[in-house]
């Protein structure tokens, strides 16, 4: 397994900067630490000495658990900064005396003691501009020599789009010939960032799978994204088409991924200097899902999918509004396998990224 390639990288924009072989490797050597991990090996020498600082401005469970599980079980030290506890690292122009400290700061303080930093931030903290938390984790890249890993921003999730492939493999053997939907799902919350959608249908593509996008009018993901989704597609062999069709997306797919996330109206954009151009209307944002409650996962949908097909969702899933519990609890839902997949992926990228020991 070659892996030369990846030592002091970043995986911020994984999905994009990475390439098809690159997951490849990610993915294969995520399944070759898991085995090993049910057989009981030894892993601590892979990142012996070494350390992740993580900081986390959005609520966690399964980002968290794993990464701080996963460094420590390759012989790592997890050290979480939480902000707010410390100065809170802050942008250019966002700074607020004696409570924040310039990103450049903490992160060239960071470079000279640890070996690796991960953040995940999105929402309020990142005042719903979208893409002000993407550029923020790149800030601290730009003035750090070590990695950065992005646990999930504002446009995408990489970590968790891992996680997904591993899974898809795992299920199916590999990405050929594969349907896979990614769909939005109602829910009481309209405030949902759209990285994991975003992440999910860009990772699918460059795997080479056939990719569903659905939605309902309104919903559409960064025009962006879908570039690059149809390149990835026809440099693959697969597929991407959008649907409007709540049952079009899960008609003969293997997997679903009904998921919630926001309308464009949900965030603030800026322009080059940083000056917000367009306000969020969180008013029609609410709107627009309140007219699309029926964008809902039942055994009637799940019956729509190929003979074998596959639930998925990357957790926490709003029960009785995304899905109903006889599915996400049911024998075509994989969410756990899912979720216990996020260990792997992270340990896979800490360990190359982070210069392990192979």
């Amino acid at each position: 397994m070659k892996t030369n390639n990846f030592a002091g990288r970043d995986w911020i924009d994984g999905e994009l900067d990475y390439s098809k072989e690159e997951w490849e490797t990610l993915i294969d050597l995520a399944l070759h630490l898991k085995r090993e991990f049910a057989m009981g090996k030894d892993q601590s020498y892979i990142l012996k000495g070494k350390t992740l600082f993580s900081m986390f401005f959005n609520q966690s469970l399964r980002t968290r658990s794993t990464f701080a599980a996963g460094i420590q079980q390759l012989g790592g030290f997890y050290n979480e900064l939480d902000p707010g506890k410390t100065y809170t690292p802050a942008r250019v122009g966002y700074e607020v005396p004696y409570k924040t400290e310039r990103v450049c700061d903490v992160a060239r303080m960071l470079d000279r003691v640890g070996n690796a930093i991960a953040i995940r931030m999105y929402g309020p903290p990142a005042h719903w501009i979208y893409g002000f938390a993407n550029t923020m984790i790149k800030d601290f890249a730009d003035n750090a020599g070590i990695p950065l890993i992005n646990m999930e921003c504002d446009m995408y999730h990489p970590c968790q789009a891992l996680a997904d492939m591993i899974t898809v493999k795992e299920k199916f053997g590999g990405f050929k010939g594969v349907n896979l939907t990614m769909s939005w799902a109602y829910s009481g919350s309209f405030e949902k960032p759209r990285a994991v959608p975003q992440s999910v249908v860009l990772a699918a593509t460059k795997m080479g799978m056939n990719v569903t996008l659905a939605h309902p009018k309104g919903f559409d993901l960064d025009p962006n994204v879908i570039q690059h989704c149809k390149q990835f597609s026809n440099e693959t062999g697969g597929s991407f088409k959008i649907t409007n069709d709540f049952d079009q997306g899960f008609e003969g797919a293997h997997v679903v991924y009904p998921k919630s996330w926001g309308t464009a109206s949900c965030f603030n954009y800026t322009d080059a200097t940083g000056k917000i151009v367009k306000k969020a209307d969180h008013a029609d944002a609410e709107s627009k899902f309140n007219k699309n409650k029926k964008w809902r996962t039942s055994t009637k949908q799940m019956a729509l999918t190929a003979k074998g097909g596959i639930y998925m969702h990357c957790l926490p899933a709003d029960r009785g509004q995304e899905v109903d519990d006889d599915v996400i609890d049911g024998p075509q839902s994989v969410v756990i396998d899912e979720a216990e997949n996020r260990l792997h992926a992270q340990k896979a990228i800490m360990a190359l990224i982070m210069g392990g020991r192979f």
